[in-house]
């Protein structure tokens, strides 16, 4: 039994964590960059602890250029972080990916 408590103490805490900074990162992207704040764009970088230009395209909220420039934003205001892999560009969500991997 203390085994399952545990667990699902631990669970119960990452999404509470997730959803504190799913609403805290739309609070900013609301405030800093309102312009492109869609509540679909953040659906799509907290999918995954990363994204493509691809994933916004895909999910239907923009074309592939503004989708660069939607993930740039993001950048620019410290919620992602641009990584090149490959011929890639993957968009880093640098504190939820830090959220779910800690213990």
């Amino acid at each position: 039994m203390d085994a399952v408590r545990t667990t699902a103490t631990w669970t119960h805490e990452k999404i509470a964590g997730i959803r504190t900074l799913l609403d805290e990162t739309t609070a900013r992207v609301r405030s800093e960059a309102g312009r492109i704040y869609s509540r679909e764009l953040i659906e799509v970088i907290f999918m995954q602890p990363y994204s493509r230009i691809k994933n916004v395209v895909e999910a239907g909220i923009v074309k592939r250029e503004a989708a660069s420039q939607y993930l740039s934003k993001l950048c620019e205001i410290g919620i992602l972080e641009e990584r090149k892999v490959g011929r890639d560009k993957l968009f880093i969500n640098r504190e939820l990916f830090s959220l779910l991997t800690t213990g």
